[in-house]
Formats: structure tokens, sequence, C-alpha cells
């Protein structure tokens, strides 16, 4: 049987999910500017539980999943990148490096879950470890002063929030190998439960005290940018994200998603007036020519 084409309705809720992730780095920075990263977290996800895990019951799933998920995903994933963000990584940049998940997601799959690497996969990461090269290179020799506007630190920890998007990754699979049906809205939901303690524990324990209640006079912009991240980033995105999941099959509606970067750095080179430097173009490309081989390698097989 041949799969079901993709609807005007498919194709609107894909453009939707890639424009609401694009923008979704520049409205993080717009409300790190009064939430520290900790704080960000706590308040991301007080919005994405509630109101609807009132009324929503939680996913006929052992518990553990919902934890791992919630604790790799949340505090893992946007904790750290949130702190990358803060400490020297721009919202253009951050959107094409956290696209290395899916080359994370393959390691982690191949040393937890004996998962083997196709052809197209193998030389997509040796186009993503050539494109990170780059990256490296831009510290080593800037050339430019715009690479200020980029560190390190930041550049590191916006892999290490790739890597803990991979390990969600991994949690969802070995769900969806229980075989057990479940709501993905709810599985988001209550999952971010176990988020919001973590986040506000590292909030208390970190946040100096000069800020630790800064958050109380955040301008009304952040708060809609808090909103934003939790409402419509992680309730909307991801429902429409797991919709198009399933009822299509994953090779037609993962290409969609390379669109997001395209979007992450018109909107921080446009709104945010982001520069990116020559090297950082080549790792640009690199990492997309990489996305590019894994996600419609598998459809230029001869049949």
């Amino acid at each position: 049987m041949r799969p079901n084409p993709l609807t005007g309705r498919d194709l609107a809720a894909a453009l939707a999910v890639v424009v609401v992730w694009g923008v979704n780095f520049v409205v993080m920075k717009f409300a790190l500017r009064d939430f520290t990263p900790f704080q960000l977290g706590t308040a991301r996800y007080v919005f994405a539980v509630l109101p609807l895990v009132l009324f929503i019951r939680p996913p006929n799933i052992a518990w553990k999943w919902l934890v791992f998920y919630g604790l790799f995903q949340g505090v893992g994933q946007f904790g750290i990148l949130f702190m990358a963000l803060k400490v020297g990584m721009t919202a253009a940049l951050a959107s094409v490096l956290l696209q290395t998940q899916v080359f994370f997601t393959a390691l982690f799959g191949f040393v937890l879950l004996r998962e083997r690497a196709s052809r197209p996969l193998q030389a997509g990461m040796v186009l993503a470890a050539l494109g990170l090269s780059c990256f490296a290179l831009n510290y080593i020799t800037p050339g430019s002063g715009v690479a200020s506007a980029t560190t390190l630190a930041g550049f590191v920890l916006t892999l290490g929030a790739a890597s803990m998007w991979a390990m969600s990754n991994i949690v969802a699979r070995h769900v969806q190998q229980s075989g057990v049906p479940y709501s993905p809205l709810a599985f988001v939901v209550w999952s971010g439960i176990f988020a919001i303690l973590p986040f506000a524990a590292l909030s208390y324990v970190f946040d100096p005290e000069a800020v630790r209640w800064q958050w109380t006079g955040a301008r009304a912009s952040s708060w809609l940018a808090v909103a934003y991240l939790g409402w419509v980033a992680t309730l909307l995105g991801y429902s429409l994200w797991t919709g198009l999941l399933k009822r299509h099959p994953a090779n037609r509606v993962a290409p969609f998603s390379l669109g997001v970067p395209v979007v992450g750095l018109a909107t921080g080179m446009l709104v945010l007036g982001e520069a990116i430097t020559p090297w950082q173009w080549a790792g640009i490309a690199l990492l997309v020519a990489a996305l590019v081989c894994v996600m419609l390698g598998g459809l230029l097989k001869p049949r």
C-alpha cells in the first residue's frame, strides 16, 4: 500500500512547526533579559503544564519514562541551552547547532540500543564532524570582531543541549517500543511536571541572591516570551509534530525540520542583528549538508 499523501492541512502544520521552532530561539533571547536560565526553565514548564495538567489524564506508561523525559528534554536540553544563550551563543547559531541532536541520537542509539548506522547516516556524521571543526576553528583563528558574539563555553554548552535532546529521543523510542498507546500531548504535559522542581531547585542553589527574585519585576514582553515558549513552542509545536509523525512515515516528515535552522538564522540576523563569521558559515553549510544527507539519503537508494 502506498503511504497517504501529505494534505494541505499537513503541509500547513509542518510549516507552522518550522516557523514556531525557528522563531523560538529569538524568543529565548528576549526572555533571558529578565530571567536567569534556571528561572526561565521553571517558568517555561509551569506554563507548559498549567492548566492542561488539570484536565488531561496521565498517559498509560511507566512513570519512570515521564521522569527521564522531563529531566533530559526539560532540565537537560533547555536548561543547558538557556545557559549557552546567556554566556555566549547567538540565537541564529543555536538554531543550527542544536540540530546535531540527529547525530548524537545515532551515537546513543548505537551504544544503548545497538542500532546500526545507515550509509547516509555515516556520511552525514562525517560531514557534521567537519562542520563542528569549522565552528571550533572560529575560536582559534576568529579573524573578525563578530566572533565575540559567541564564546567557546556557549558553543560547548549548545552541543551539550543537543546531546540531552538526543537522550530524550532515546527515552521516547523506549516508550514507543513498549507498544502501549498514549497521547503525545499528555506525555509532553505530564513529563513537564518533572522539570519544574529541578529547575526551581537549581535556581535557588546557583542563582545569586541579588537576582533570585528579579523575575517578579520582569517586563510584560518577557512574560509574553515565556508564554510563547510554554504554550506555543512546547505544547502546540510538539503536538503538531507528533500528529504528523502518527499520520505519515518519519522519512516524509523529518525533512521539514531542515527549515528550522533557516528560520532561526533569518530571525536571529534580522531581529537581533546577529552576525556570522566565515568559519561559522562554513560550519553551517557542512551541518546542513549533513542533515540533508541523513534525511534525504534514504530516498535516493535504488529500488
